[in-house]
């Protein structure tokens, strides 16, 4: 180890106007000067946010009460095709979670996102 890092995190909360202030601490075996690591992590979380922030508001990710490590995982990877099959279809004006809930309930919309064949 060859540096501790803290990194402030200040962000505003949408609509409550409050402001909300986190502190995170890494370690790094880096030789890098402080504005390349603050970088890098900041790459990590941009990241980790494009991804994760959609299967949390899709599917509600960060509440599933699964524990069994491999029924986590495999329905990990479930929500991911589910998410690239129906980020497919770019004609429909609905959210990815809105898609979803339509594939759900409309027999041949999931029929179309299966097959990658939307109709007008």
């Amino acid at each position: 180890m060859k540096s501790v890092l803290a990194v402030e995190t200040i962000r505003g909360v949408n609509g409550s106007g409050k402001i909300e202030a986190e502190i995170r601490y890494f370690l790094s075996s880096s030789d890098d000067q402080p504005e390349i690591l603050a970088k890098a992590i900041r790459q990590h979380w941009q990241i980790e946010n494009s991804l994760h922030w959609v299967l949390d508001v899709t599917f509600n990710e960060d509440h599933c009460r699964i524990r069994d490590r491999n029924a986590v995982l495999n329905f990990s990877l479930l929500r991911k095709i589910a998410i690239n099959l129906v980020r497919r279809h770019h004609a429909s004006k609905a959210s990815l979670k809105g898609r979803r809930k339509m594939a759900a309930w409309d027999n041949r919309y999931i029929e179309q996102v299966l097959t990658g064949i939307f109709y007008a």
